[in-house]
């Protein structure tokens, strides 16, 4: 499977404090690189003015004051000018969107995970402030919601409630130096975009193909695994379902390369994990337990359309295309390795139940040995799986999925010239006028053309100049 990138997106109700976190060499270890594009000035207006229409909604909850994500880089970019980087990244959100930003680099404690905090605004500064002056007297109760009559606030003795305000005529009573809140940083789009944007430029300064990210596609056949956290008390959860996760993914690789169609790895998918979690979620909320219970009953179930469909012929060519010969034999070894897995995982079965089978005191050695074969087994098993996709990643494609996809459109486009040739050699032999053969060049003209779009870019020189937008 290909790399995916990692951006995270999450709402600050205190968007001070964080900015102190972020920006702090005395609270972050390994710290180097901030900036920002407005003083605090403008985030300590931008907070109380947050506060206050909060409280005059009514609503209930925390008041988000600002917005942060978090952006993974890959470590590639420790050998590039923090502050360069920093500034880059964060003037292409701000130029994008023209809101204001506070950003810092760090590296976690353990220096595995270089990353970016970009915090951003929700609103704007108005060009002018917004003063709103009562025509009449303005009356507000404790909470500071607006309400209508004096009475209202109004107390049994006649006097106006603790807290309650009255905001006299001509008096200001409401000032706004901020835009009301931009919907589309709420929206699933904005993110979608946003993980396009800064994946498309982490990649832009990456020449070594094997470390190009690519955003994860959730049409796709496999589950994302999630990233854990510095300190993170489900730590031990998350690994485990990752785990479980994982697992799918390999099978579905196993699927894909057993000629399985796309359409129904999706399908099963759906109906055996999404459709499954979604009812289960209605039902009790949300079990991770239930969940992994979910995910490897579905891919046990993958495993048995695998069993029964079975690996398809190999192909043939009645044709010399280096190209697709060059495909087909990456097919053979995948599928041979698939068969291999699979003649293992039948070996697995029989041999926990000759383990089931050997009871008894003297059978003590016969245990151990059983017992060690099976983990030897299923290790190897494992083993096979995680190299699967490493078998395509050699010669440039990100992950068995774009491989099967690129594979079938080349195959269709000989067969098609397999068919346009034999129409030809019919012709030819009814002593009819044959029309011109068709081009091998042009078939591997339009080889090299899919084989491009399954695989990578080509490598490009290692640099980090911003021009290069």
């Amino acid at each position: 499977m290909a790399r995916h990138s990692f951006i995270q997106m999450s709402k600050l109700p205190n968007v001070k404090g964080r900015i102190s976190y972020i920006t702090s060499h005395a609270k972050q270890e390994n710290l180097y690189a901030t900036y920002r594009t407005a003083d605090n000035a403008f985030w300590s207006n931008l907070a109380r003015e947050s506060q206050q229409e909060f409280q005059r909604s009514g609503t209930e909850g925390k008041c988000i004051e600002a917005r942060e994500l978090i952006i993974a880089l890959p470590e590639v970019y420790t050998q590039y000018e923090p502050q360069q980087v920093l500034e880059d990244f964060t003037d292409e959100f701000r130029r994008r969107y023209g809101v204001e930003c506070v950003s810092a680099l760090h590296h976690n404690k353990r220096k595995t995970n270089y990353h970016i905090h970009l915090i951003f605004s929700e609103r704007k500064l108005l060009p002018e402030p917004d003063v709103k002056v009562a025509t009449r007297s303005v009356f507000f109760d404790e909470t500071g919601k607006r309400v209508r009559t004096k009475k209202e606030i109004t107390g049994e003795d006649g006097q106006i409630r603790k807290g309650c305000t009255v905001i006299k005529k001509g008096e200001v009573y409401e000032s706004h130096l901020f835009t009301v809140k931009d919907d589309r940083f709420k929206s699933e789009a904005f993110l979608r975009e946003v993980k396009e944007v800064y994946t498309e430029l982490i990649n832009r300064h990456i020449s070594d193909p094997e470390q190009r990210l690519k955003v994860f596609d959730k049409n796709s056949v496999y589950l994302p695994t999630k990233k854990i956290g510095r300190n993170n008390p489900k730590a031990a959860e998350i690994e485990a379902d990752n785990a479980a996760r994982q697992e799918w993914n390999r099978t579905a690789d196993m699927a894909l390369v057993s000629g399985i169609e796309e359409a129904k790895i999706l399908e099963v998918k759906q109906t055996e994990i999404h459709d499954k979690v979604s009812s289960s979620i209605r039902k009790s909320g949300w079990l991770p337990n239930l969940f992994r219970r979910i995910v490897r009953k579905a891919k046990d179930f993958l495993q048995n359309l695998i069993r029964e469909h079975g690996i398809p012929p190999k192909p043939t060519l009645s044709i010399n295309m280096a190209e697709f010969r060059t495909m087909r034999n990456l097919m053979i070894r995948v599928q041979d390795e698939a068969r291999a897995i699979r003649s293992l995982q039948k070996e697995v079965p029989k041999l926990k139940e000759q383990l089931s089978e050997a009871k008894g005191i003297f059978k003590g050695k016969e245990r151990k040995a059983l017992t060690e074969q099976i983990q030897q087994t299923e290790k190897e098993i494992s083993e096979r799986l995680d190299k699967l996709p490493d078998i395509l990643r050699e010669d440039g494609y990100p992950d068995v999925q774009a491989f099967m996809a690129t594979y079938r459109e080349a195959e269709a486009v000989v067969e098609q010239y397999n068919r346009d040739l034999a129409k030809w050699e019919r012709q030819v032999k009814e002593k009819s006028r044959p029309p011109k053969p068709p081009e091998r060049e042009s078939v591997r003209n339009r080889l090299r053309q899919l084989q491009e779009q399954g695989r990578q870019q080509k490598p490009r020189k290692k640099s980090f100049d911003r021009d290069s937008r």
